[in-house]
């Protein structure tokens, strides 16, 4: 079952996004609900502290936690959906707002793949799918759109192909350039690790922006 999370970053609509599929479950965290008008969902259930949804108006159940707390609204955001039977998150609305906040998402969507949950981060024009040795990366994108691999440790037999820099096999050092601002061919997208962990990152058009 997939579920959205929306987090409290940027949405830029763009066909990619609009592409999505479709959601069982959207889980809004806090300010995050902001953005179910733009992307045409219903939010299932409404959770966080609340201190950054003034103006916000959404029909949903709240759970309503201190603002003193030992989670982010988007890990109790997780939290919830997963005890409602999810088992795709999709983090829309992740770059562009807070670093921290972004930070901890990328850290805590590698963490969710590790644990077997697939994991998608996206704002529209941003994206990111966490690359393990479990769980390789295959994406259909057009060609000329800027690809890169983060690595977020250091990576062992890294191979990448559908993209005007392939790789084969290649050790890559925790947080190196080198694997910074690919290029895609408009071919299939395909990345797999043998050890380490990483996020493939895309950048793609987008129109108006919406939130912060």
């Amino acid at each position: 079952m997939i579920a959205w999370i929306l987090v409290g970053g940027r949405l830029t609509p763009t066909p990619m996004l609009a592409a999505l599929p479709r959601p069982a479950l959207v889980v809004a965290a806090d300010g995050g609900a902001r953005h179910a008008a733009a992307l045409g969902v219903t939010v299932d259930v409404w959770v966080g502290d609340f201190d950054s949804s003034e103006g916000v108006q959404v029909s949903a159940p709240r759970e309503v936690h201190p603002a003193a707390k030992d989670e982010t609204d988007a890990e109790l955001a997780v939290r919830m959906a997963l005890k409602r039977g999810a088992t795709a998150l999709v983090f829309v609305g992740a770059f562009g707002g807070r670093f921290d906040h972004t930070a901890a998402l990328m850290l805590g969507g590698i963490r969710r793949a590790r644990e077997g949950w697939p994991v998608t981060l996206t704002s529209g024009d941003e994206w990111g799918w966490p690359l393990l040795p479990a769980s390789p990366v295959a994406l259909e994108l057009e060609a000329e759109l800027t690809l890169s691999v983060l690595a977020f440790s250091d990576l062992r037999g890294l191979s990448l192909s559908g993209v005007r820099w392939p790789l084969s096999r290649a050790d890559v050092p925790l947080g190196s350039g080198w694997t910074v601002s690919n290029e895609t061919t408009g071919e299939t997208v395909t990345a797999t690790l043998e050890d380490g962990w990483a996020l493939v990152t895309v950048l793609v058009g987008g129109a108006e922006m919406v939130g912060d």
